[in-house]
């Protein structure tokens, strides 16, 4: 009476104590089992899939690919990888791939992009551990992607505790439009949600825009207001660029060489097969020479070149685009002559153009003028790149190459001519006389202002152009002047010595 039936209190009670003495079938127990067995799985899998993640991201290769179904051959650059570890490792083969529960594979785009998030949210953190609380300066430019939205890129500049110089990229922040407002609003969100205070800014670095420098509503002025030690640098790369080839195309005849040297190279390289007539009257040409013992060789010497075509961010582009017309002339002649003798369309009709305007001594003289000065000028604009560059030496390079501007300008007039003149008769250019009076192309003689060949190409051209490249050296060196005042340590007795002369 007192065990009672099958579902009686003294019944239930004792199934209860026999389960409470034996723990190991108990649900819990066997819940927490398969849980710890789960989690192994999934950070076994979710290990595999970072690995992949960081290699491409270091590599900077794309994920996706263009058929990842099972079938394809190729499944793109991140399941390749993850279908190789799964091949090469016994334990992920159990979680990855087909073993994987059918929610757990981590193979979505979704989860790819969670995880490159993860890694830049980790790599920024671990920047901005090594920043402490250290001073810094930013570098910021704008640019248009590809889907036509701008872009603020943001740049970190600082010193470590090994005195070594920090230059890291931090990120790309989209931005509705390019004034200085919208710029500064993105900066505050930045520090803001990085933990940088604006007091520990102490310089400010962009490219000559407007939006960026101007003195009344720039975006430098919208932070000095806030951080008067926030120093502002304009780029030196780009204020030399502006002061060789923005400052020379002021004069139209510069800037017309400019536009039909662009259209030369774009024209004779506009195609393979007109690429490749160019390379192989270039082989032609050197075996020629060095059949009739007049080919200079050595290491690194008449090596494969092509065409360079001029862009205004592209540091000495210019000067390749110069060098590259000067040595493969012919070449290029012989290109557009074979050009005008096909069919006659629009593209004849422009080589036609082109052979004509090249084969001028005004072409020539513009084209030999501007290979001078942006030979002087190219260890200045390759020196001022370097990171480990010092104000002394940079303002060194400044001043010798001034210098070399001088002597130009006082005593290689006749050589230039002398120079031009050999390479127009090698190339049946004609050759006028420097004494005679100049010609205004489509200007009739009654009408044309009394001055020879002589005052157009010296005065005109070799000493104005020359005239604004010292210009705008001087301006160069009197900011590297200004900025030098913030690095005393950097200047011994004769450097100060120097600049106070």
């Amino acid at each position: 009476m007192h065990v009672g039936l099958v579902g009686s209190v003294h019944n239930k009670a004792r199934e209860a104590a026999i389960n409470l003495t034996n723990q190991n079938t108990h649900i819990e127990t066997a819940m927490s089992k398969h849980s710890d067995q789960a989690c192994k799985a999934y950070r076994t899998c979710l290990n595999a899939s970072i690995k992949c993640t960081k290699f491409l991201l270091r590599q900077g290769l794309a994920f996706r690919g263009h058929d990842e179904s099972a079938t394809s051959g190729n499944r793109g650059n991140y399941l390749e990888p993850l279908q190789f570890l799964t091949d090469n490792d016994d334990k992920v083969r159990e979680v990855m791939m087909e073993n994987a529960p059918g929610n757990l594979k981590l193979l979505a785009p979704c989860i790819q992009k969670e995880i490159v998030n993860s890694c830049a949210l980790e790599t920024l953190d671990a920047i901005m551990d090594g920043l402490k609380d250290r001073f810094f300066s930013i570098l910021v430019d704008e640019a248009r992607d590809a889907s036509v939205k701008e872009q603020m890129a943001m740049v970190l500049h600082y010193v470590d505790d090994k005195e070594h110089l920090i230059e890291t990229f931090v990120g790309i922040q989209h931005v509705t439009d390019t004034t200085s407002s919208s710029l500064k609003d993105a900066i505050d969100t930045f520090f803001s949600r990085n933990g940088l205070s604006l007091s520990k800014l102490r310089g400010q670095g962009y490219d000559g825009a407007s939006n960026m420098r101007g003195e009344l509503n720039g975006l430098k002025t919208k932070i000095l207001r806030e951080q008067p030690c926030a120093y502002y640098v304009h780029c030196f790369t780009h204020q030399i660029q502006l002061a060789l080839v923005t400052v020379s195309k002021k004069n139209i005849d510069i800037a017309s060489f400019f536009v039909t040297a662009n259209s030369v190279v774009n024209h004779a390289g506009a195609s393979c097969k007109r690429h490749d007539l160019l390379r192989g009257q270039l082989q032609e040409k050197l075996v020629i020479a060095f059949e009739n013992d007049c080919l200079i060789t050595g290491r690194g010497l008449n090596q494969e070149t092509s065409l360079k075509c001029a862009g205004d961010t592209r540091w000495n582009s210019h000067n390749g685009t110069v060098i590259s017309i000067i040595s493969m002339f012919s070449s290029v002649v012989h290109v557009l002559q074979m050009v005008i003798n096909d069919n006659p369309n629009d593209s004849a009709g422009e080589a036609n153009k082109l052979m004509r305007e090249i084969h001028t001594f005004e072409f020539v003289f513009h084209l030999f003028l501007m290979k001078a000065i942006l030979g002087l000028t190219n260890d200045l604009l390759q020196a001022l790149q370097r990171k480990d560059q010092e104000i002394v030496n940079a303002m060194a390079l400044v001043k010798s190459c001034k210098e070399k501007l001088h002597w130009m300008r006082n005593n290689g007039f006749d050589a230039l001519v002398d120079e031009v003149s050999s390479f127009c008769e090698k190339h049946h250019i004609d050759v006028p006389n420097v004494e005679e009076a100049f010609i205004l192309p489509g200007r009739s003689r009654r009408n044309a202002p009394i001055k020879t060949n002589r005052h157009h190409y010296r005065v005109e051209l070799f000493i104005y152009i020359i005239d604004e490249q010292i210009t705008g050296l001087e301006d160069l060196f009197n900011e590297l002047l200004s900025l030098a005042q913030f690095y005393p340590q950097d200047f011994s007795n004769e450097d100060r010595l120097a600049l106070e002369d």
